[in-house]
């Protein structure tokens, strides 16, 4: 089974409201969670089904959001209480299988084999779960079922909210099939765009294709990949974890202004830095991977990342690798937003000395240490850089209940 909390972060919100007594079920009502629209953090994470009638979508300014639907009501994200709810959906599953993959804050897989001698049919269990959650936990889920991890999640993605669907490979020809490339798990704007151009529309056409043909557009991997996926098949396992699997760190904000130099990109990356380098030495961890992204002006995307010489945790190295990934990359245009993230993590314990290793590293591990226990103690901005004094940037910038933007699928941070 693959379990998805409908508009999660908007549910979840909404029904942590109405606990505490707040008069409206903001899912009734145009509303969204977004950032800060004073500060120009008007990245819309999700949005209510009223909202979505006035063509509001995840991911567009909430400028522009508002233009449409004037009424539109605003919440903050709030990650500290979506961690809770997810935890929460977890101990309801868990009572019906001890085998289930957390893929991100609001939805999982459940692998069900074995447990119908003590629960029943998995069809049957299946509403009797989503009905469960919406009665004890007071939001809706959606739940595909089938004989794998992609038919399952693409199953519970055919029509929402509040819906058990199946997705039995006899029923792939009708309800897979004639879906646009684009609704494919794996197949983002990149890969549909060449998949188009080549005259590939429907999932069907890509199921028909010849293997040799999507290994050339695509590459090999990938185009083997997404063949497979349009066939229905799926052969990895349902990975148990205990918590919400951690793929890495990393922080992203839009600029309330738009940065024209490099400096002042630097200054914004180093802010970012500052909260990618507590989340990752709160983790105990360092990491090996290092990545930038870029929204410039006109709201285009790109990124650049870089495999590093040695896994790093200090703030200050992760800056330096973040300033070069930036300055390889960036075009000289106008920047909106700029994110960081770091990959390939592995405890602390496991990092290994290193020739590229710096002279005064341990010396910056302390700083680190001492800064991070100051800022716990009193608050973020009990100590800050003097980059930042007499500038109108915040010296840390994203976060997590701070109204910021912040990418959370995938994460727990």
């Amino acid at each position: 089974m693959h379990i998805d909390a409908n508009s999660a972060y908007l549910s979840w919100t909404a029904v942590d409201l109405l606990e505490r007594g707040h008069p409206l079920d903001v899912r009734t009502v145009p509303s969204v969670i977004a950032g800060d629209p004073a500060s120009r953090h008007g990245i819309i994470l999700t949005k209510s089904i009223p909202a979505k009638k006035y063509g509001i979508g995840t991911g567009e300014s909430l400028m522009e959001a508002r233009q449409r639907c004037p009424h539109l009501v605003v919440l903050p994200p709030d990650y500290d209480l979506y961690l809770k709810c997810s935890d929460a959906m977890h101990r309801i599953l868990s009572g019906y299988s001890g085998v289930i993959e957390r893929y991100s804050v609001d939805e999982c897989w459940m692998d069900y084999t074995g447990s119908e001698a003590l629960h029943g049919d998995p069809v049957t269990v299946a509403y009797e779960i989503k009905e469960r959650i919406k009665r004890e936990l007071g939001f809706t889920v959606n739940i595909g079922v089938s004989v794998n991890k992609l038919l399952a999640k693409m199953g519970s993605e055919l029509l929402k909210p509040d819906m058990v669907h199946t997705l039995f490979p006899e029923e792939i020809e009708r309800k897979l099939w004639p879906l646009p490339v684009g609704e494919l798990f794996f197949v983002g704007r990149a890969t549909k765009r060449k998949l188009l151009s080549i005259g590939i529309k429907t999932i069907g056409e890509i199921a028909a294709a010849d293997p040799a043909l999507l290994r050339a557009v695509l590459k090999p991997v990938h185009g083997t990949r997404v063949w497979e996926y349009a066939n229905g098949i799926d052969r990895s396992p349902v990975n148990p974890t205990g918590g919400i699997i951690q793929k890495g760190v990393g922080n992203s904000t839009t600029i309330p202004y738009d940065v024209h130099t490099a400096r002042e990109a630097r200054e914004v990356l180093l802010a970012i830095c500052e909260r990618v380098g507590y989340r990752l030495r709160k983790r105990k961890a360092c990491a090996l991977v290092a990545s930038v992204t870029v929204r410039n002006a006109d709201l285009l995307w790109y990124s650049h990342q870089r495999t590093l010489d040695h896994a790093v945790m200090t703030t200050t190295e992760i800056y330096e690798a973040a300033c070069a990934l930036f300055d390889e990359m960036w075009k000289g245009e106008a920047v909106r937003q700029l994110g960081v993230h770091l990959g390939s993590l592995a405890p602390e314990a496991y990092r290994q000395a290193s020739l590229f290793d710096r002279d005064d590293e341990e010396k910056l591990k302390r700083v680190d240490a001492a800064v991070d226990r100051i800022r716990k103690a009193y608050g973020d901005y009990a100590i800050t850089r003097g980059t930042f004094v007499n500038t109108e940037l915040d010296p840390i910038l994203g976060g997590v209940n701070d109204g910021h933007y912040l990418m959370m699928g995938g994460y727990s941070l």
